[in-house]
């Protein structure tokens, strides 16, 4: 397993991603999008979540692909962004065809900044225009930390952020992940740098520190966020060909990702959910053999994207936590 040229999402051939964020709302929104409609799926672990369309991606209903995939921040607000973005694609002709109207599906999943220090007294909801510019920058190549649904995110002690990596596997199946961190837990080992997702670590992603020689002493974690404060909202990609089943059961082993990465995870204040995307290029060499492979790979990529996400986090003036660059150093 080795990382991806650009180390992100797009790694997997024909997917872009794009950001639009409001510093002074300290607040945004990143959306997945593809050439074609693709094979989607869902897994939520956390007991708060907050989503648009997701009933839609499970494997009986009558819909089986989706045109893009939206994370804002915003809490329930921030569902508005997939308007903007249902909107846009519409214009465009995307969608699924209904007679002679296109419907374009694009599920969403949002996380709470709204006491972060932002400007939220707006008079018209903006998140339906983050939606629509998130789109419009959509490419390649986009900005980790703080920027789009992780512009006000926060994990325990630390700014959050967006994160994303990549990996190729030996059958040549690429996998990705895109992740914005705003958890109730920790992403660091105690009060040093050393991140929790140091074992997937490919080379020096997110600083090249290891694992401590010496770990903080068990103790029952205090929650420093009241319910539904928290939620950090993923999505794993491959290029492989999957069925909607497939894609959910990558999702589902992704998870495993998270929890590497976070200290508690998937908490009654946590809305944790990973969505899963299948491009369908590449049939898979060995269906159960590389299945599971698929699995092992996206929560390795989801464990090393969301250390990413805080190690890029950049500090701003009025920030109510360290961004850790500021407080460790560039490690």
């Amino acid at each position: 397993m080795r990382p991806g040229p650009r180390n992100l999402i797009t790694d997997v051939a024909g997917l872009a991603v794009g950001n639009a964020e409001d510093h002074r709302l300290r607040s945004g929104v990143t959306v997945l999008v593809a050439d074609a409609p693709f094979t989607a799926a869902v897994h939520v672990m956390g007991g708060a979540p907050g989503t648009r369309e997701t009933d839609l991606l499970a494997p009986d209903r009558l819909v089986q692909e989706v045109d893009a995939l939206v994370l804002s921040g915003g809490s329930a607000l921030g569902l508005d962004a997939a308007s903007g973005v249902a909107d846009a694609l519409r214009a465009a002709g995307r969608g699924f065809a209904v007679g002679d109207q296109n419907v374009p599906i694009v599920p969403a999943a949002i996380l709470f900044d709204l006491l972060n220090g932002g400007d939220k007294a707006w008079a018209v909801n903006p998140y339906r225009d983050l939606g629509r510019r998130a789109l419009a920058a959509a490419g390649g190549d986009f900005a980790l930390g703080t920027a789009g649904a992780g512009t006000g995110a926060t994990v325990q002690g630390l700014k959050g952020g967006l994160g994303s990596a990549s990996a190729v596997l030996d059958n040549g199946l690429t996998v990705g992940a895109l992740v914005a961190v705003n958890a109730l837990g920790s992403v660091t080992v105690g009060a040093g740098p050393a991140f929790w997702a140091a074992p997937w670590e490919l080379g020096r992603e997110f600083g090249g520190l290891g694992l401590p020689t010496t770990f903080p002493a068990a103790a029952e974690p205090a929650p420093q966020k009241r319910p539904g404060e928290a939620t950090t909202i993923a999505i794993v990609a491959t290029d492989a060909r999957l069925t909607q089943a497939g894609a959910q059961r990558m999702a589902t082993a992704a998870h495993d990702g998270m929890a590497r990465a976070i200290v508690p995870s998937h908490t009654p204040f946590d809305g944790d959910l990973v969505f899963a995307v299948a491009t369908g290029a590449k049939a898979l060499p060995d269906p159960a053999t590389d299945a599971f492979g698929l699995g092992h790979a996206a929560a390795a990529c989801l464990a090393r994207a969301i250390a990413r996400a805080v190690f890029q986090a950049e500090a701003r003036a009025g920030d109510l936590l360290p961004a850790w660059q500021a407080r460790f150093g560039a490690g």
